[in-house]
């Protein structure tokens, strides 16, 4: 592969270009270009909460005049399917997206990613997008953007760039240069970081520790699914990778078959702000065994960090508006344990939002168990 590309100098040549703003969910092999757009034209990048959403955006910019640019990684492809083939082409609404590839066929990657590597390049023919891999040098890519840009305009359809991994090198901020380096890992740790918000992985033990063996725990994607193999592995634990967003809805489903279980929901900011009617499902439900914990900490932590926009949203208010029976916010150890031992001893649904300290181990690995087999011991633990 060809020298990895400027973050820099790709925002300089998509604005060179005339393309622009742009909208979208963080992936890892774009962090650096999302970084490099937040701290230089932060007016320029919207943070959207799915892919199908931003492809929504993008869409009335287009109708606003101007050429819009979505980001989103491949398995966020399928958020986007909707409004791509029922928005963008059937009111020849064009806007370029880039697409990472993860999972792509020969590049080891995690699980989620196989299948969606394997086909991403044919679904987006299949959806009639034009689609080539983001050039790896500067003049090659200011030709492709001009190419890019007028098959937009001749036939009124997406077009998009495939990125592969290392396509992008990291982002080194000008603003931050001789900055003092961010504090060793150590002193970032315990009840004191962040301004004394708990890590994760301390909020994660204490709701292990209260809601007992019996309880049905349901982790999300990411950072919280592996912080609770690594320390809590037990059978009676579900880690969800990938369906960025689906682990409350999963919980709804067993809470709703599996009555005489407690369930609980290890949740986060990201993913609750990515499918958040299913708040508004649960709340109609109303399965009385289900305690849906937000762990917040405002970001995007295992793509690079980028904000998530939950610190304009009150978790609570929306839940209780959505019908649960009971909702509360907590920072500290004590409250969290207050909330859980309360909430736990009334009918549901619940929801518990957690403040917590955007930081992990950086030596945390991937969950060891192979998802097959974390789905089947899951399901043996609910039968009866």
């Amino acid at each position: 592969m060809s020298a990895a590309l400027d973050p820099a100098k790709v925002v300089a040549l998509f604005e060179e270009a005339g393309l622009g703003p742009f909208t979208g969910v963080p992936c890892s092999f774009l962090g650096p270009v999302i970084s490099c757009l937040q701290d230089t034209r932060p007016d320029q990048y919207l943070i959207a909460a799915n892919e199908g959403e931003a492809v929504a955006i993008a869409a009335g910019s287009r109708l606003a005049g101007r050429r819009p640019v979505v980001i989103l990684q491949n398995s966020g492809l399928g958020n986007a399917v909707n409004p791509l083939t029922s928005l963008c082409h059937t009111l020849r609404l064009p806007v370029l997206l880039l697409v990472t590839w993860r999972g792509e066929p020969g590049s080891p990657d995690e699980p989620q990613h196989e299948l969606m590597g394997r086909i991403t390049p044919n679904l987006l023919t299949a959806m009639e997008i034009r689609n080539e891999i983001l050039p790896q040098d500067e003049a090659t890519l200011a030709e492709r953007l001009l190419v890019a840009d007028e098959h937009m305009r001749d036939t009124g359809l997406p077009f998009a760039f495939v990125v592969r991994k290392g396509a992008i090198a990291p982002y080194s901020s000008p603003a931050r240069s001789g900055q003092v380096p961010a504090a060793a890992p150590e002193t970032r740790t315990g009840a004191g970081a962040a301004g004394g918000y708990m890590l994760r992985s301390e909020a994660i033990a204490h709701v292990m520790r209260v809601v007992g063996e019996r309880a049905l725990v349901v982790a999300t994607t990411g950072k919280t699914a592996r912080e609770l193999e690594h320390e809590w592995d037990r059978p009676g634990n579900l880690y969800v990778v990938g369906s960025m967003g689906c682990a409350s809805s999963i919980a709804l489903g067993v809470a709703l078959h599996a009555p005489a279980r407690q369930v609980v929901v290890l949740d986060g900011d990201g993913a609750a702000l990515m499918r958040l009617e299913a708040m508004a499902t649960i709340g109609r439900l109303g399965p009385p065994n289900l305690l849906h914990i937000i762990l917040d900490n405002e970001s995007y932590e295992s793509t690079g960090g980028q904000p998530t926009g939950s610190a304009h949203l009150n978790f609570t208010e929306v839940a209780a508006a959505c019908g649960y029976v009971q909702a509360a916010e907590v920072t500290g150890p004590e409250g969290l344990m207050a909330a859980l031992e309360h909430q736990l001893l009334h009918v549901g649904p619940s929801l518990l939002r957690v403040r917590i300290a955007s930081y992990s181990d950086p030596g945390l690995g991937r969950p060891a168990l192979p998802p097959p087999a974390s789905a089947a011991r899951f399901q043996e633990m609910i039968a009866p």
